[in-house]
């Protein structure tokens, strides 16, 4: 099927966006941070070294199957569902939303996309008033915002999430975002290498392991912010603790644009590749 001229023109963004990504050249501070880092983590002995991304992985899979079964997250497909049937009443299931245009998913979309921008917001101010739980809680908390909003992202663009191919996609997806930029290019190329040939999988047939070293920046950052906040919660305006909570609901809100932009072009990409074939 030929694309429309929006559809192209999306998908010329998308493409240079891609091109950007890939020619991405880090400068010399991140490539010395990114040896302070890695020289420091091998220090320890390679068996703790995979123990502890063994363990990432395994958490965030159960995260992952605890948010699909949630009735939040029901309700959110429900709610997908609903938006599609403004514009088509022919909407059943997930896998009809494809039949609507570019532009009417990519309003759905933007809305799933706002919302969860809010809610990183909103639980950085939260944690940024410096209270021992809420901090404790700012992690788990961000993981499951941003992968709750990877997934409603490929719902919206009528991808099913509930397959093992799905499920370990969307977790490739917001590990590649999550990434730093000058690594992040290489999840980037590992996602479209899985794309390759037919897209209706329904198990998942390529590496199954989803941290690794480059992933190692992500959680250093988050303990970064809760070390500056712990810092800055004493400095309080009107007894309200501002620039920790600034700085808090910053940081989330940065690290969930970062999942979203990334996930959106990737779902879109796979809409549109869907549509060439057809």
């Amino acid at each position: 099927m030929t694309l429309t001229d929006r559809e192209t023109n999306v998908l010329n963004e998308i493409r240079l966006w891609e091109r950007n990504l890939l020619n991405y050249e880090a400068n010399d501070f991140q490539l010395t941070y990114e040896k302070y880092l890695e020289r420091s983590f091998s220090l320890l002995p390679e068996k703790v070294q995979q123990q502890f991304f063994s363990v990432i992985d395994t958490w965030l899979f159960h995260l992952l199957g605890i948010i699909q079964g949630s009735q939040l997250q029901i309700d959110a497909k429900e709610r997908i569902l609903s938006s599609g049937r403004i514009f088509s009443k022919d909407i059943i299931e997930i896998a009809d939303l494809k039949q609507l245009d570019i532009d009417q998913l990519q309003y759905i979309a933007e809305q799933q996309i706002a919302r969860h921008r809010f809610y990183s917001f909103a639980q950085g101010g939260l944690a940024g008033t410096g209270g021992t739980l809420l901090l404790g809680t700012d992690i788990p908390a961000m993981a499951v915002i941003n992968l709750r909003v990877v997934q409603l992202i490929a719902m919206t663009y009528g991808f099913e999430v509930n397959t093992p191919y799905e499920m370990m996609t969307s977790l490739k997806v917001f590990h590649t975002a999550t990434l730093p930029p000058r690594v992040q290019k290489e999840g980037w190329t590992s996602l479209m290498e899985d794309l390759e040939g037919n897209d209706e999988h329904y198990f998942y047939e390529g590496n199954e392991k989803i941290t690794d070293i480059t992933w190692l920046e992500q959680p250093v950052q988050q303990l970064l912010k809760a070390l500056v906040i712990t810092l800055f919660r004493k400095k309080v305006i009107q007894g309200i603790p501002l620039v920790s909570m600034a700085i808090g609901s910053g940081a989330n809100f940065q690290l969930t644009r970062k999942v979203t932009d990334l996930a959106h072009k990737y779902y879109q990409l796979r809409y549109l590749k869907g549509k060439e074939e057809f």
